[in-house]
């Protein structure tokens, strides 16, 4: 199986929906949450910086304590994008689609310009079956940096998963045969470009 999960369903709720579901679960790991008693944002930065750095140095070691930092982080800072991106990649390798979905919306939101939650975004959308869906938020991130490897590595699995290839399939296999330096994600290319290649030339 090739790897495919990416660091920093369908139906997606509007922001005051996403307010209130984030603010209860950040309530429920501190007794700060992200509003003062007026019901606007609170924030202190340096301290959600300082907890999501403690939060990306067990990241891949240790995932119950990387989540409650993201969290804790988040309730200081509501709009620390990349805290959303990697909490959602957390959520995401436990099977919980719809809050990965929500906080992969989030990063989007706040960090205009960088692939990497729309890329996961798609790869949620991909797991609940949501492949037109899946696909949009891939060609948004490879809109957003043309050429990028995750992106198109994305591209290239939902489109030979649902039978979906035609001939941008193969660059994309092309580049993944080319860059990527996992010989899962290479060996995995190799194969599929020749079937791809072979039904595409089939009258």
């Amino acid at each position: 199986m090739i790897p495919f999960m990416r660091r920093s369903v369908a139906g997606l709720v509007g922001c005051a929906c996403l307010s209130a579901i984030l603010l209860a679960s950040c309530g429920s790991t501190q007794a700060r949450g992200p509003y003062n008693s007026d019901g606007t944002v609170a924030r202190d930065i340096p301290k959600a910086e300082a907890l999501y750095r403690k939060a990306t140095l067990v990241l891949t070691t240790d995932a119950v304590a990387a989540e409650k930092l993201l969290r804790e982080t988040l309730g200081f800072d509501l709009y620390h994008g990349a805290a959303h991106n990697d909490l959602g990649v957390l959520l995401l390798k436990q099977g919980k689609l719809y809050d990965a979905a929500e906080e992969f919306q989030w990063a989007r939101t706040l960090l205009p310009g960088h692939p990497e939650p729309s890329t996961n975004l798609a790869i949620t959308l991909e797991r609940g079956g949501k492949h037109q869906e899946a696909l949009d938020s891939a060609h948004s991130a490879l809109e957003m940096r043309p050429g990028d490897l995750d992106a198109m590595e994305c591209l290239a699995l939902i489109q030979v998963r649902e039978r979906l290839a035609d001939k941008t399939t193969l660059t994309y296999l092309d580049s993944i045969i080319q860059r990527s330096n996992v010989p899962a994600w290479t060996d995995w290319a190799r194969r599929e470009r020749f079937s791809v290649e072979t039904s595409l030339q089939e009258p």
